[in-house]
């Protein structure tokens, strides 16, 4: 590299500063891929058998790269700038062509702060700063073209148009409203709403659907696990929420506050839907035998799993033939949240599931775990009023609908940005260099890409509430769950309950590879990262140290990790 005359700069300056320009290209080539996990109806992420959960670190490690890569390229240039002592003319420029530094400047300095308030410290504390002002995505992008120009936003443009795109039928999908059926108050500050579904619907146990109350926030949207299966509850969907952060305490006293009114009746109250969003496969259904590992509220994801399980159990060959499901919670009441899938898997026929529980802060408690499985009955039950017909969740569109969906914005986009750039910009016939301004390419870019979304828009409405007026997908029935007691049977002693003690894994999973006979064990844990740690850590120990003396089988464990949350 040579000394850059036009700049005076010295060797070691301008090597500094074609760094800063490499780091720009990097961090152009991060945005490039951003918003590419985050779909959630065009997701490729689905395709792969990746989770919709896992994709969202691939967006926190982009969006973390992509501003430590900008930061070095805004303060290498800044810093040569200082040393040319032409800080204070270069930063306020707003160039007619080339790179405008202002647009490049803002740009940053937004990225940064969705990048600080997306922080976990905030984000879990302070969940509403997060949500608002992740949405100067907006100005960050807009300011982006400015800055780089539309050659190198076409770089990061197929990204921006499919999320722009994903996020209209998401805004479709969730249109019309629907209405909460029923709701179940838990002794430990967690409640389940039932919502109703259209019962062509279908989904993948661990699916997560996306849930926005207008009475609460009219802009929040909050993921939760759906607990029920699609094959068990034809007509409705379960959800659990537990009262920790704001959003989700205000809907625990609004429910609490009113459940004794009127004989457990109350005014129902609108509820916006997205998804659900998961797994196009089942992976736990090709293992052996099956080791759930569950802490607290992390159990919501086997309901799912067990009540799927449960429902193709007719089939005597089909696998997994044995489960144990491990619960941790911190007091007895935390056991009440397994009422979901009591009636359908504690029963005197079943042998194949087989349940411990570890109660870490309760000593020396004489009650067993048929008694504390009885304490169920102390669950508020509130059915809600509602006098006409309202709409089911019906679910994504199919992928052939979204493909043509994609096809046509892209057609309109390319049309309206063709015939702009014929009526508006004027080229030089002697050095084919066009003579308009670069601000003025950009804007035309963002008209063409506006008109596009705004007729793809109006065409996805008009389809969607055409399929919604012809099909009525509208569910007008109220069923509430009875509430049973477990019966003593036999069966029912083969499940165990731990007080003051947390579970040795090592110990679990040797026994459980001696009882499984040294088949393919499938792990899935969810709960607090300690929790996961600690059995990714025990599924790595060689297969000696899960054998007895004597045995030869080799049990082979796969360790999967799940989340309730994001």
């Amino acid at each position: 590299m040579v000394p850059m005359k036009s700049f005076t700069l010295s060797v070691w300056q301008y090597k500094l500063f074609r760094v800063a320009t490499r780091c720009g290209l990097l961090a152009e080539a991060c945005l490039a891929l951003l918003l590419l996990p985050i779909l959630r109806g065009m997701s490729i992420f689905q395709l792969l058998g990746i989770q919709f959960e896992a994709s969202v670190r691939y967006h926190v490690c982009l969006g973390t790269a992509m501003i430590l890569f900008a930061t070095l390229h805004g303060g290498g240039t800044l810093l040569i700038w200082g040393i040319k002592h032409s800080i204070g003319d270069e930063m306020w420029k707003w160039q007619k062509t080339g790179r405008i530094y202002l647009a490049g400047e803002i740009t940053l300095l937004t990225g940064l702060v969705i990048w600080i308030t997306s922080l976990p410290q905030i984000r879990r504390k302070r969940f509403e700063i997060f949500y608002y002002t992740h949405h100067l995505y907006i100005v960050f992008l807009i300011f982006f073209l400015f800055h780089a120009g539309d050659r190198h936003f076409y770089m990061v443009f197929p990204g921006v148009f499919l999320f722009c795109l994903d996020k209209i039928l998401r805004m479709i999908q969730s249109r019309p409203e629907t209405y909460v059926l029923s709701a179940r108050i838990f002794p430990s500050r967690v409640i389940e709403l039932t919502l109703p579904k259209d019962p062509r619907l279908k989904y993948t146990p661990t699916s997560v659907i996306f849930l926005k109350i207008p009475m609460i926030s009219s802009f929040q949207w909050h993921p939760f696990s759906i607990t029920s299966s699609s094959n068990v509850d034809q007509h409705t969907m379960s959800i659990l929420i537990k009262a920790e952060g704001w959003w989700t305490s205000t809907l625990f006293n609004m429910l609490h506050s009113n459940s004794d009114a009127e004989a457990g009746e109350m005014r129902f109250f609108q509820v916006a839907t997205e998804g659900p969003y998961g797994p196009l496969s089942m992976d736990f259904l090709r293992y052996d035998s099956l080791l759930l590992v569950a802490g607290g509220i992390g159990v919501t994801p086997f309901l799912s799993i067990l009540q799927e399980i449960d429902s193709t159990r007719s089939n005597k060959n089909v696998l997994p033939l044995k489960i144990q499901l491990v619960y941790t919670i911190k007091d007895s009441q935390g056991i009440c949240l397994l009422d979901p899938v009591l009636q359908h898997v504690f029963n005197a026929e079943q042998r194949y599931l087989q349940l411990k529980v570890f109660v870490t802060r309760e000593h020396q408690s004489s009650r067993s775990l048929r008694e504390v499985l009885n304490e169920v009955s102390e669950i508020q039950n509130i059915q809600f009023v509602n006098k006409g017909p309202c709409y089911a969740i019906y679910g994504l569109e199919n992928l052939r609908w979204m493909s043509a969906f994609l096809f046509v914005a892209s057609v309109v986009f390319l049309a309206f940005l063709i015939i702009s750039n014929h009526v508006f910009i004027k080229t030089d016939k002697k050095s084919s260099e066009p003579k308009t301004a670069t601000s003025l390419v950009d804007i035309l870019l963002i008209c063409s890409f506006a008109l596009a979304l705004i007729s793809s828009t109006l065409v996805a409405t008009m389809w969607r509430w055409k399929r919604l007026r012809e099909e009525i997908p509208s569910f007008s029935e109220k069923e509430s769950k009875a509430m049973k007691s477990i019966e003593a049977n036999k069966g029912f002693d083969q499940h165990e309950i731990h007080y003051g003690a947390r579970p040795n894994f090592k110990d679990i999973f040797s026994q459980f590879a001696n009882e499984s006979k040294g088949s393919n064990v499938g792990v899935f844990v969810c709960g607090p990262e300690t929790m996961k740690e600690s059995v990714a850590t025990t599924c790595q120990l060689p297969s000696k140290a899960f054998q007895n003396e004597g045995q030869d089988y080799k049990p082979f464990f796969s360790f999967h990790s799940l989340n309730f949350t994001l």
